[in-house]
């Protein structure tokens, strides 16, 4: 019960659910996130944390960047929230405005990957970045 509570005390924010919806479509860099949701890093890093210390989250340094991809999509508490939670999202505006931008900052270059994989984390398909 203890870890469904973590859950939705994480889901309990309007940056954390944003931030969810761009993990949806793979791993990411804090500057990705950050772009798309016009934050701070310091604000950023903090929703990040929090998600991370929910376990809906997990983080991988390389070099001086943090990434952060959806904790265990497979297993199954976790896929059936990250379904449901693709599911919720498709008809709100500005999570959609914000899958947009991130789109367009992968076509245009951004710093983590370079081909947009919408739903790849839940859908089965790997999460990897190209490089």
């Amino acid at each position: 019960m203890k870890e469904l509570e973590q859950y939705f005390k994480a889901l309990a924010d309007t940056n954390r659910l944003r931030i969810l919806n761009l993990l949806l479509h793979g791993e990411l860099c804090v500057c990705d996130i950050q772009y798309v949701l016009k934050a701070t890093q310091p604000n950023v890093s903090r929703h990040l944390s929090y998600l991370k210390n929910s376990g809906l989250v997990l983080a991988r340094r390389d070099g001086y960047r943090i990434f952060y991809r959806l904790a265990d999509p497979k297993l199954k508490m976790k896929k059936r929230l990250f379904e449901f939670l693709q599911e919720a999202y498709k008809n709100e505006a500005q999570l959609g405005t914000d899958r947009k931008r991130l789109k367009e900052a992968i076509e245009a270059g951004s710093c983590t990957r370079s081909e947009w994989r919408p739903y790849s984390t839940v859908s089965g398909m790997p999460a990897s970045r190209s490089r």
